[in-house]
Formats: structure tokens, sequence, C-alpha cells
């Protein structure tokens, strides 16, 4: 369910978003991003799934890591450039002391067969993630602009491109990404001139 953009919440301070990214982040086993639609949109209500694909889009298209970028976006949209250094460095700053800390202990047991196992098997679950993150931000595409029809065949599009074919994930991107946007484009020039009609 989305909300309405009146009954969205926002954070207290830049150190509200330090904190609430560092919880985000501390969750993120196996990929931040399937956590932080659930805590960005439905735990804190910062932003709508709209909003959330929105930046999310964004993100991907930037360089650097997806949910990176969409904490820099988050951060800034309330906060300017305090917002976006404070909400980075919640995601940042404890993991990046664990993983030094998870890379010294890996570096001395990778060899042993239970530590090579339980690895294989979080593969699994941070797939498992994924596409459940992806599944439950499908049901935003509803109410794009594009239609839901256009949305799966894009998606679908871009599986096979980048899972099946190999084609590299950049120009996958330009390419389709342009295309959707242009198509996107379009279709809100013909809404508006149709409402502009209609008045």
């Amino acid at each position: 369910m989305t909300l309405p953009s009146e009954q969205l919440a926002r954070p207290a301070s830049p150190k509200d978003l330090f904190v609430a990214f560092t919880v985000l982040a501390l969750q993120g086993f196996g990929g931040v991003l399937a956590v932080a639609q659930r805590v960005l949109c439905e735990q804190k209500r910062w932003l709508t799934k709209e909003e959330f694909l929105e930046v999310l889009a964004v993100g991907q298209v930037l360089p650097g890591p997806n949910i990176c970028n969409v904490a820099l976006m988050v951060g800034d949209r309330f906060f300017g450039w305090r917002g976006a250094f404070a909400a980075l460095a919640g995601m940042m700053t404890v993991p990046l002391i664990i993983v030094l800390i998870v890379s010294a202990v890996y570096v001395e047991y990778a060899t042993h067969p239970a530590v090579a196992g339980a690895l294989k098997g979080m593969g699994a679950v941070s797939a498992g993630l994924i596409v459940g993150t992806a599944l439950k931000l499908s049901s935003a595409l509803r109410v794009n602009v594009m239609g839901m029809g256009v949305c799966l065949a894009l998606a679908l599009t871009v599986f096979v491109a980048v899972a099946l074919l190999r084609w590299p994930l950049a120009w996958v991107l330009l390419v389709l990404g342009l295309v959707a946007s242009i198509y996107a484009w379009k279709r809100l020039r013909t809404n508006n001139a149709a409402q502009d009609v209609g008045k």
C-alpha cells in the first residue's frame, strides 16, 4: 500500500539519518538493497514505493554501489549535503569495521570446509532476498506511467540481456534505460495533453 505524500514522515535530523542507515546497513547481510525498501518505505515512511523506485533507478545508473547512491540521494532530499554525508556515513562506518574484522578472520579460516559451505548457503539466501525485493516492488509498477505490460517486458528484456546473453550491464542500462525514459516521457506528455483538453 502506498502512502500519500502528506502521510510521509521525515527524519528529525542528520543524526536520525545516520542512525537509521547504520541500523539498515547492519540488517543487510547478503545485500542491503533487499532491506532498504522495507526500512525506508514501511518502517520509517520517509519514501513511498514509487519514490524509492525512482531513487533506486537513478542510483543504479550512477557509478558506485546502488545502496550508497540511494543513501546519498535520500540524505540530500531531507538535509542537503549534511544529510547526504550523514546517510552515507551511516551506511559505511560500522559495516567497514565489521568487514575488516571478518576479512582478517576469513583469511585465517577460508579453507575450512564448514566456512566454505556456509558461504555457499549465504549465496542462495542473497539471491532470494533480491528476488523477494523485486517481487515486492513490482506492485509499484501498477501505477507506472508506462503501464504494467511495458514494465514487465522491459524487466524481462533486461533479465535476458544480462543474465542469459551476458551483455555488459552498462550498455543494457544505457540503451534500455534511454528507451524506457523516452517512452515514459511521451506517455506523460500524452496524459498531460489529454488532461489539458479535459479542463
